[in-house]
């Protein structure tokens, strides 16, 4: 069983950054992929990014692409998602996720974090 615990968020003006942090417990992180998700009041949650389990492939939403960025570090048991340039609209609870592979879809991921807020003001 893996625990997901997620961490960064906060509030943020328009045009700022911030980075977020999910550790997972456990020895086995590196077997899997991570994948970042996140859900805006009154929508569904949606994919935002995902990495590897080498991290040696990253994967993006539209949405986001160019302005974050996936990493994680094994040795940390940690993945990271770099937030630059954050916009009104990427204002939501953002989830971490582990499973076998990296995927842009809700049920291709086993474990789930808790969720941080991320605000950010115009």
């Amino acid at each position: 069983q893996v625990q997901l615990v997620e961490s960064g968020g906060g509030l943020v003006q328009a045009g700022g950054s911030l980075r977020l942090s999910c550790a997972a417990s456990g020895r086995t992180f590196s077997s899997y992929a991570m994948g970042w998700f996140r859900q805006a009041p009154g929508k569904e949650r949606e994919f935002v990014s995902a990495i590897s389990r080498s991290g040696g492939s990253t994967y993006y939403a539209v949405s986001v692409k160019g302005r974050f960025t996936i990493s994680r570090d094994n040795a940390r048991n940690t993945v990271y998602l770099q937030m630059n340039s954050l916009k009104p609209e990427d204002t939501a609870v953002y989830y971490c996720a582990a499973g076998p592979r990296s995927s842009t879809y809700l049920d291709g991921y086993e474990y789930w974090g808790q969720g941080t807020q991320v605000t950010v003001s115009s």
